[in-house]
């Protein structure tokens, strides 16, 4: 069965997480992913957190996956024209270099579109134009630039960031989507043309509605969904929401059987009106379905604090996967707080392909994520992630160069 991509070559110039994820997204809907790499080095993760000595750690492999492995020179004259060569037989250009780093190596858009009119340039930076456009950014940097830190965590702590990697893969997934919609355009225009995925607008993007509670706030003063209200105090800014839901149903984390000695013997639980008779049945607080302190969902919000406490006092006598039975019985939402050992060990999380266990020469057989997206028509197979350099030649006979020529620009050390 043909793949979505099938056909794409994609020049990846990416390193540590924004941007293999994003070339890596590609790769399993079947791109042909070129990697370049620094011969002797490669992309740094490859020796970042390691678990086995002198093996390509857990870090690079669960992100670049089905990709090829090139090793170039690019300040050598000669590896210089291998990359040209690259640049006219792919489609897209994907980089998360520090600001001005490809136009320093000689290949500028102008450069680069004389080069192919049709190649698609894709770039991951910190800030989009605007006073921080220079500056390098990580993960947890674009987490505060973009507006989660603030808003997450208690009120009465500071800031803090989540272990989602929502400002590197949360910007990739943004990249890969635009490169995409390019490559659509590309079928009707011919021209290629440079896409951009700033991680503070990419995290940015996914906190809209605290934005949205910016302006909220801004016009009555108060929010009655957060934890603060009623007795507490808002300021000129989103507060910081506990575990209070992001929409219009009341929702907490709530403790389970077995919490005083498991980390993770927790459940999120919603309080959702149309079921709110039901709950109230389950926790044996019949008569709340019909009191007027409890009755409605605008009732019930200066009691959220009573009403959850009360809701624990039952979710404390089971553990959280029996709760969770009961409860999707009738239709309550509900979740369970799921550890990572939890989920590597789900049997339906490998059917599905959402956790894959992969086979890799030196390090052996690991877990990772598979592809996140479905498409009934290209299956993923997730293959093992390339060794440094390990489809140089390869590559290089398929640009037209001999055996021959490929070994003079060994000895050159262009490759």
């Amino acid at each position: 069965m043909s793949k979505a991509l099938d056909g794409v070559r994609i020049l990846d110039f990416t390193h540590v997480q924004s941007g293999p994820t994003c070339t890596q997204l590609l790769a399993w809907f079947g791109a042909d992913v070129i990697k370049v790499e620094r011969a002797g080095a490669g992309d740094i993760t490859r020796e970042q957190l390691r678990d086995i000595p002198d093996v390509d750690s857990l870090y690079f492999t669960m992100l670049n996956h089905n990709k090829r492995s090139v090793t170039i020179d690019t300040k050598n004259p000669e590896g210089k024209q291998v990359l040209e060569a690259l640049i006219q037989k792919c489609d897209v250009l994907v980089e998360n270099f520090a600001p001005g780093a490809l136009d320093r190596m000689g290949f500028t858009w102008e450069r680069i579109q004389e080069l192919n009119p049709r190649m698609i340039v894709a770039s991951v930076k910190g800030f989009g134009p605007g006073p921080y456009e220079d500056c390098k950014v990580y993960e947890n940097v674009a987490q505060c630039a973009g507006g989660a830190a603030s808003t997450t965590g208690f009120d009465d702590g500071p800031p803090v960031v989540t272990g989602a990697q929502i400002g590197d893969s949360g910007t990739g997934l943004h990249l890969a989507l635009g490169i995409v919609t390019a490559l659509f355009q590309r079928t009707q225009t011919g021209r290629g043309q440079r896409v951009l995925a700033a991680m503070q607008d990419g995290v940015l993007n996914l906190c809209r509605v605290k934005l949205r509670d910016q302006q909220r706030l801004e016009r009555n003063g108060t929010m009655k969904e957060y934890p603060q209200y009623p007795n507490g105090t808002f300021g000129e800014a989103v507060p910081r929401a506990g575990n209070a839901s992001g929409g219009g149903q009341p929702g907490w984390i709530l403790k389970c059987k077995g919490w005083e000695t498991d980390p993770n013997a927790y459940i999120y639980f919603i309080t959702q009106a149309p079921v709110w008779a039901k709950i109230c049945n389950v926790i044996g607080k019949e008569e709340w379905a019909t009191h007027p302190d409890y009755a409605t969902p605008a009732a019930r919000l200066p009691h959220l604090k009573d009403i959850f406490a009360e809701i624990e006092r039952w979710t404390m006598t089971k553990n959280k996967f029996e709760a969770m039975q009961i409860l999707n019985k009738y239709d309550i939402p509900c979740g369970p707080i799921l550890s990572m050992k939890e989920i590597a060990e789900e049997p339906s999380l490998r059917k599905t392909g959402t956790i894959v266990e992969v086979d890799h020469p030196t390090r052996g057989k690991y877990l990772t994520v598979g592809n996140p997206i479905k498409l009934s028509d290209s299956p993923t197979e997730v293959k093992r992630s390339p060794l440094l350099g390990e489809h140089t030649d390869e590559v290089m006979a398929e640009l037209g160069y001999s055996p021959e020529q490929i070994s003079a620009l060994r000895t050159a050390g262009a490759i």
